[in-house]
């Protein structure tokens, strides 16, 4: 987290109301110079509400937002620095590609032959240098938004407002594209805030998370933070998959039936009702018990089933010691192969201490 030297944009104590709905609680965050952060969070936690209120366009109840060591609470947006990208693209169907990019630098009364060179040096940054005399609907979906992006970038804006730029791409298109991005915010260096519902997006692209739940923040961290670190068992289950179960915690450890497994999840009370997350990749097979000697954290189970997803299998597995409770893992093609993995199995399973997650009840 950058500290407050470093930091472009404040936003302090910041709730927002439509009437008695609460759609933003109390949100602080420090974002610094250059840092590409995403909001990310399920439809409704309030994440765009949040990017509309730097904006300007859904002003805050209460609260301030402080952008280059200025307070721009109540600025209107017109004068506030930063370019916006929608998800709908947003250009203007009735001008050419090479209107729609100098339309904000017409409006700063720029000299035509300066505005002709900028929109130029932008399609070519952008990869679309052929395409200026063009209309919109001309063009793919993926190649508007990046017209959209260098129309947003054109005026220099301290700040890059990304409003889930990618949702409305097809899959392959969305991949190429969110490199793209990143790679041309790391050579602008300009500050980004993205919003998006895609926890891969976010993974891939975003420097920091900020992970958003019912108008709140659950979590600010790296990617790798959010991801090995939840903070709440709302991180953990959004955040990519996880196999959960309900039982106590006591001494370090936590009790599945029969067997009692050691965790390193610290500030949890003693005797708590708890419940034990683990992803599907940290479980690690062995053919049984006795394969597995001498790892900490051992289950008897029976593999049940088994999916080909190209880069691993994904496999359900049934333990007697989790009531019936299905146990999904991701093993790779090559233990697989090793072990000779077939569904009817009996084997056992490893979950690694490091990686047993553990919330206290309501966290």
């Amino acid at each position: 987290m950058p500290n407050n030297a470093d930091a472009y944009l404040e936003i302090k104590d910041l709730w927002k109301a439509f009437g008695v709905f609460l759609a933003l609680k109390d949100i602080n965050l420090v974002i610094g110079k250059g840092e590409f952060v995403c909001f990310l969070g399920p439809s409704g936690c309030g994440k765009t509400t949040l990017l509309r209120a730097v904006a300007g366009l859904d002003p805050q109840t209460r609260g301030q937002i402080h952008q280059g060591g200025q307070d721009i609470s109540n600025l209107p947006t017109s004068k506030r620095d930063y370019g916006i990208v929608f998800q709908s693209y947003a250009l203007f169907p009735n001008l050419t590609v090479a209107r729609n990019i100098a339309f904000g630098l017409e409006n700063t009364g720029r000299p035509k032959q300066e505005i002709k060179t900028r929109v130029a040096d932008l399609l070519a940054l952008v990869g679309l240098p052929e395409q200026a005399e063009k209309y919109p609907a001309q063009l793919s979906g993926g190649q508007q938004q990046r017209i959209a992006l260098a129309r947003a970038i054109a005026i220099d804006p301290g700040l890059l407002l990304l409003d889930e730029p990618l949702s409305a791409l097809d899959a392959k298109v969305r991949v190429h594209l969110r490199h793209e991005i990143k790679e041309l915010q790391r050579k602008l260096g300009v500050t980004t805030i993205m919003v998006t519902h895609d926890q891969e997006e976010a993974l891939s692209m975003a420097d920091r998370i900020v992970v958003m739940n019912h108008g709140t923040v659950e979590q600010v961290g790296t990617p790798t933070e959010i991801y090995r670190q939840p903070a709440t068992l709302f991180v953990a289950d959004f955040i990519g998959e996880t196999n959960k179960v309900a039982t106590t915690y006591s001494g370090g450890r936590v009790t599945l039936g029969s067997v009692s497994l050691s965790t390193e999840m610290k500030g949890v009370a003693e005797g708590a009702s708890v419940t034990v997350a683990v992803r599907p990749e940290d479980v690690v097979p062995h053919l049984s018990t006795e394969a597995g000697e001498g790892a900490a954290n051992l289950l008897p189970a029976q593999l049940v089933d088994m999916e080909f997803l190209g880069s691993f299998w994904r496999c359900r597995l049934q333990s007697d010691i989790l009531g019936g409770q299905e146990l999904i893992a991701n093993f790779s093609i090559n233990a697989v192969r090793r072990l000779d993995l077939k569904p009817g199995l009996d084997m056992a399973v490893e979950l690694p201490a490091e990686r047993v997650l553990v919330f206290a009840e309501g966290a």
